[in-house]
């Protein structure tokens, strides 16, 4: 029997985001590069000139999901200009082309969702030149998570700023979705998914954004399953560098919500810090394992000197309609495979 054992991969891997295609599983997320806005030239994941431009975004690979190894840089970096920190890169397939979906700016100030394109998994990824969201109406976007409903149609879902306490929710990042007009161009159809509305959803006390000082909360890192005819958005809440950070989810009965997390008032009910042992589990990504039935969620963890952010995987589970993660773990844990 296969086993696994959190970290799944021993490198820096931030914001994790697993797919498979064609039999083979492949990971992307934050780097520890990106993450600080230290990009430098490395190499593309194939075999081109690597000194015409510089690739962003790590990208691992595994054929049995429990192995995973660096292949290379997925991104062709874009304009230097539109800053040295990029996000949380997410891929979708769609019409026999791949579409990394990420965010690039600089800190914590004009980030945009943009969008490149490849021919394959391992890329290179080439940005289509422009961005997915206005800035001047929306000058903080991150974290994109495409979604594929039953009938074909594609959403955005993502990460934006709002400073409204309208209805007693707090002032902070939270979490918006839209229509994708194409896999390239949202359709501006855009509506709130959540708003933070608990202490422990609280970034930071007293914080200066946008010349205001504020109680900032953040919601952030949606991720998107449909589980009997029901939409769970996944998020993760609080402050990505501290224990309090954890997942939670909301529910709704359409894609575009209205989406409702009653019920996580004391804490995020998915996963959470365990003490001496897991910190800040978060930004999850959900697949399928090798049996092709049971549903994992990949996300980052902690070292405990909090030096860097890495990638694990535990089982997803659903009761009662209700999911939760069978995690976060740090022993040996089997791996459900196809019997033969």
């Amino acid at each position: 029997m296969q086993t696994y054992t959190n970290p799944v991969y021993k490198g820096y891997l931030a914001d994790p985001f697993v797919w498979q295609h064609q039999g083979v599983y492949y990971a992307i997320g934050t780097g520890a590069a990106e993450a600080e806005g230290t990009v430098n030239e490395v190499a593309p994941a194939q075999n081109i000139d690597s000194t015409r431009n510089q690739c962003v975004f790590p990208l691992l690979q595994s054929f049995d999901f429990v192995n995973w190894n660096f292949v290379g840089n997925a991104l062709l970096r874009p304009d230097p200009a539109l800053g040295n920190n990029f996000w949380a890169p997410e891929v979708a397939y769609c019409d026999g082309k791949f579409y990394l979906y990420y965010s690039v700016g600089h800190e914590d100030k004009n980030h945009q969702l943009r969008v490149a394109t490849s021919d394959t998994p391992l890329g290179p990824y080439q940005d289509v030149g422009e961005s997915l969201v206005n800035l001047k109406s929306c000058p903080f976007a991150i974290d994109p998570h495409p979604f594929c409903d039953d009938d074909g149609q594609w959403y955005l879902f993502y990460a934006r700023d709002f400073l409204d306490t309208e209805g007693g929710v707090r002032v902070g990042t939270a979490l918006f979705v839209d229509r994708l007009q194409t896999m390239t161009k949202l359709a501006g159809e855009g509506k709130v998914v959540l708003r933070a509305r608990s202490d422990w959803q609280r970034f930071l006390a007293n914080r200066l954004m946008y010349g205001e000082i504020f109680d900032w909360h953040t919601l952030e890192g949606p991720c998107v399953r449909k589980h009997e005819g029901r939409y769970y958005c996944f998020y993760s809440g609080g402050r990505w560098e501290t224990e309090n950070y954890g997942v939670d989810y909301g529910v709704a009965n359409s894609v575009m919500g209205p989406y409702s997390d009653a019920g996580n008032e004391t804490g995020p009910r998915v996963l959470k810090s365990v003490p001496d042992f897991v910190i800040g589990p978060g930004h999850n990504s959900i697949v399928l394992g090798p049996d092709g039935e049971t549903e994992y969620m990949v996300y980052h963890a902690w070292t405990k000197n909090m030096d860097k952010r890495q990638i694990c995987l535990d089982k997803l589970i659903w009761t009662a309609d209700k999911p939760h993660c069978d995690g976060p773990t740090w022993t040996p844990q089997a791996i459900a495979t196809k019997s033969i």
